[in-house]
């Protein structure tokens, strides 16, 4: 007792310094004077330095990171925001670990495909080097395994949507999971598959785990070729409507897996991350006015999302990965209605917080912004 007696006023004591410091430093905080020396040495913000850089395919790059002392893990299946300086403005974007989530090491294996119109994957595709610092956020999202593994687990993945459900995979292999695993991969080719070589040897030394690759822009080679249906689901898992389905990849894959697990009945069992943005839909005449009231600035109504909007009228809402996952570009909606472009679903409810980056406006729609 005497031991939990004495270590509370020096918890106290070491808060109230760094209280004190603060107050010092301001009105920047302690990091902001702290990065000048040592960008990893930090108080309160969480940032990675990259260790390794590996660039297996023509369009991806592969980072290890050591995070800082704050970083708390992840669950298998979660993202983490990825903040890099570019030309003096920092951008920030959303990456899935695809390693175990039980690293033994702290690191964090990110794979990130360098997409032609993206800013921060083209950056970090050609200048990530080991030692870049990048700053981090605490894992977050719901697409998780169960806390009670399935007795029988279907992983679907397509492109860069593979490193969610790799860490899924890693995970049950790391924790023996002696129930079924299928790994079912969609590619263009067999070179665009990322980590092809571990996948096959994964496969090879557990016989529950099962890897069919598809290719839909090559006829020979792999298990399957062409697009997902029906008959690709009845080869790979005849034992679906069984067994618990995590879905990642870009959005046609993501529709076909849904409409074919819709029209079975058994969408309960789909459990889905997206990783790129939908498509915003072309209605006609947009029509109406979006009014950003604390901005005191109104604009005609585009069509386009409310986070594009927002941005074209010259305001700079804060945003992340501009694809629904993060919400950090959640806002107030005060009045109107609007439409989630990933879902469809139509929202009419005052004063309610909404995501300006699957959003768009219905008519006129008020914004605290």
């Amino acid at each position: 007792m005497s031991v939990a007696h004495t270590s509370r006023p020096a918890e106290g004591r070491r808060f109230s310094l760094l209280s004190l410091f603060e107050a010092m430093a301001s009105p920047h905080q302690l990091d902001r004077y702290l990065e000048l020396v040592t960008p990893m040495v930090t108080v309160r913000d969480l940032r990675a330095e990259v260790l390794a850089v590996d660039r297996s395919t023509a369009d991806t790059v592969t980072l290890t990171l050591r995070p800082t002392r704050q970083w708390r893990g992840f669950r298998a299946g979660q993202f983490v925001q990825v903040g890099v300086v570019i030309d003096g403005v920092r951008h920030t974007r959303c990456y899935s670990p695809a390693n175990a989530q039980s690293s033994p090491d702290g690191t964090i294996e990110l794979t990130i495909k360098a997409h032609p119109d993206g800013l921060v994957s083209q950056h970090l595709h050609e200048n990530a080097r080991p030692g870049l610092i990048l700053d981090l956020s605490q894992a977050a999202g719901e697409f998780v395994l169960p806390t009670t593994r399935p007795r029988r687990v279907l992983l679907v993945s397509g492109g860069s949507g593979i490193t969610p459900v790799l860490s899924m995979l890693r995970t049950l292999v790391e924790e023996k999971h002696a129930g079924s695993v299928t790994f079912l991969h969609y590619a263009y080719t067999e070179s665009n598959v990322a980590y092809l070589d571990e996948l096959r040897e994964l496969a090879d030394a557990n016989p529950n785990v099962n890897l069919v690759l598809a290719y839909t822009d090559q006829e020979t080679g792999g298990h399957l070729h062409g697009f997902f249906g029906q008959k690709h689901l009845d080869a790979v898992a005849p034992w679906y409507a069984e067994a618990e389905t995590f879905l990642c990849g870009p959005p046609g894959l993501m529709r076909g897996v849904r409409e074919v697990y819709r029209e079975l009945g058994i969408e309960d069992r789909l459990h889905t991350e997206e990783f790129a943005p939908a498509a915003t839909p072309v209605e006609g005449e947009a029509g109406g006015e979006l009014s950003f009231t604390a901005s005191g600035v109104t604009a005609d109504n585009s069509g386009g999302t409310l986070l594009e909007q927002a941005e074209a009228a010259g305001l700079h809402p804060e945003y992340g990965c501009r694809m629904g996952i993060c919400f950090s570009c959640t806002a107030v909606k005060k009045s109107g209605c609007t439409k989630n472009v990933r879902t469809g679903d139509t929202d009419t409810d005052p004063d309610k917080a909404i995501q300006l980056c699957v959003s768009v406006p219905v008519g006129d729609v008020a914004l605290d912004i």
